[in-house]
């Protein structure tokens, strides 16, 4: 679980990690999807709270799910380039890391890019930027881990986050126990609190 002040966040100066400034806002986003067991699901829950997140999506569920993906367009989300199939940028060549988000693009029409798992050297990153606002997070809820229950999720998120935060949740069977749980009792708590919540749009670079 990630805070901003996160030494990689010192390297990668570049990236956006956070919003500063946005006191009563807060950018859920939801990595590897569109699945057609989750993502729906997401996107009525969303719906019941006027809330607006970003999906960065796996090119390859995206091929396969592209209904869903046109759903999560046609309702007002932002969706964003999670490569084409989830390669670990440390332990890729910089010309295959390049070529899947490229082979991605394909299918996601953004100028947003994630590098999945957060792992992306500096040489794959220079390229990447000419095209991509690089999107990280200051809130990893970790919802995708066997090994942190529910409550425990819900109470990392609470407590970490603040206006301006850039929430880490996937729409993924893996993830799929504690999403469920999570993901309705934040929305109920931010709206009571007076939040919204935005999808990241930054325009092109």
């Amino acid at each position: 679980m990630i805070k901003k002040e996160h030494l990689a966040a010192k390297i990668f100066k570049d990236f956006i990690w956070h919003f500063a400034g946005q006191e009563k806002e807060l950018y859920l986003t939801f990595d590897d999807g569109p699945t057609p067991e989750v993502t729906p699901w997401v996107l009525e829950t969303l719906s019941n709270y006027n809330a607006k997140a970003t999906f960065f999506c796996i090119g390859e569920n995206v091929m396969n799910n592209s209904k869903i993906y046109e759903s999560l367009i046609a309702e007002g989300h932002a969706v964003g380039n999670h490569s084409f199939s989830h390669l670990k940028g440390w332990i890729t060549s910089n010309k295959d890391y390049i070529d899947d988000v490229k082979k991605a693009s394909e299918f996601i029409n953004s100028d947003l890019f994630r590098p999945p798992y957060g792992r992306i050297k500096p040489a794959q990153s220079y390229e990447l930027k000419n095209d991509y606002h690089i999107i990280m997070w200051d809130v990893l809820t970790k919802d995708y881990d066997n090994k942190v229950n529910p409550q425990k999720c819900y109470d990392y998120v609470i407590n970490h986050s603040e206006g301006g935060s850039i929430i880490v949740f996937h729409d993924t069977v893996k993830a799929q126990k504690n999403l469920q749980y999570v993901l309705p009792k934040i929305l109920d708590y931010y709206s009571e609190n007076k939040f919204v919540f935005k999808a990241i749009e930054l325009g092109k670079n």
